[in-house]
């Protein structure tokens, strides 16, 4: 059996990964590259940066696994890969701990103003009266998306006192009531929330599910942390909100075109930006590459892959 890692990821998962199989790590590849290679493979291991398109998947002819070490599957034709009888794995537990914990440092770097303070003073100008910063303690934070992340970060706002309420279509009322989250609507979220944080999958119900109508409901002192999917909030009106003053601030992990080199985002100031952040750290890459290590293995000896997200 062959398998590409067209993206990097662990070692340990590649150690897995080579007890059982043949491993070519080929990153960076163009699309046209992945296409000419994939079909050699049994299997293809990607994390977010590689797109697995529907051309992709027809070259595969051998291909019986794709391999997403991650969460977001957003990148890879599930479809396709569905109708070519492909199984499409992905690592659902790896990144929670490390997306919630990026999720609050930048609700933090957003109330103390961190990021541009730290500018500031390394540019050789000690400024302390811009930089008043507001506790987080007492404050409303709204999560939209109480799944694994959401969930987490609930844990950790309310150990840090703060009120939590949620709003997600999908929870029940009891599982929110065991968090000691009040469940509510979007809109009454938006209106009383003094923290606004996203954790929702991005499908084509919650594209854009950020826009300017919703932003005309928020307190002006609003501020905004995106660390899910760039396309939940529209862009555009995010930034305009922040030039107007009717959002006092965002922190933006994840951007509708990725990589991003270049975003109306990066021209506001009161706009924290991270790269696609949220899931890296040592440990979550390490359970990430060891989870779909694992599945790719399972799929090849005809055993039932622990998180699979299709039924070919």
């Amino acid at each position: 059996m062959k398998v590409l890692i067209a993206d990097p990821i662990s070692e340990e998962g590649i150690d897995i990964l080579r007890s059982y199989a043949e491993v070519d790590i080929k990153t960076g590849l163009k699309p046209e590259e992945i296409i000419s290679t994939i079909g050699d493979y049994e299997a293809l291991v990607v994390r977010s940066q590689t797109k697995v398109s529907a051309e992709v998947i027809e070259a595969g002819k051998k291909l019986r696994v794709i391999a997403r070490a991650g969460v977001g599957i957003d990148n890879i034709d599930v479809e396709e890969a569905t109708r070519r009888g492909i199984l499409v794995v992905n690592a659902p537990n790896a990144n929670t701990i490390s997306a919630a914990e990026h999720a609050i440092a930048l609700m933090f770097a957003l109330a103390r103003h961190i990021p541009q303070a730290n500018a500031v003073l390394k540019s050789g100008v000690w400024q302390r009266g811009k930089f008043m910063g507001i506790e987080v303690r007492g404050k409303t934070l709204g999560i939209i998306g109480l799944g694994r992340v959401g969930s987490a970060v609930a844990k950790r706002a309310q150990g840090l006192e703060m009120k939590v309420i949620a709003h997600d279509p999908y929870i029940t009322a009891d599982y929110a009531r065991n968090l000691q989250v009040e469940l509510v609507s979007l809109e009454r979220l938006l209106k009383e929330s003094d923290f606004i944080t996203i954790h929702s999958a991005l499908t084509p119900s919650t594209k854009g599910l950020i826009g300017a109508k919703e932003l005309a409901l928020v307190k002006p002192t609003v501020r905004i942390i995106n660390c899910a999917r760039g396309g939940l909030i529209d862009e555009e009106a995010l930034a305009k909100a922040v030039r107007e003053k009717r959002v006092a601030g965002a922190a933006i992990d994840v951007f509708s075109t990725e990589p991003a080199t270049k975003s109306i985002l990066f021209e506001e100031d009161n706009i924290i930006v991270t790269p696609h952040l949220g899931a890296s750290t040592t440990e979550a890459q390490a359970v990430a590459a060891k989870d779909v290590a694992k599945q790719v293995i399972d799929v090849f000896k005809g055993q039932p892959a622990r998180y699979a997200v299709n039924a070919p």
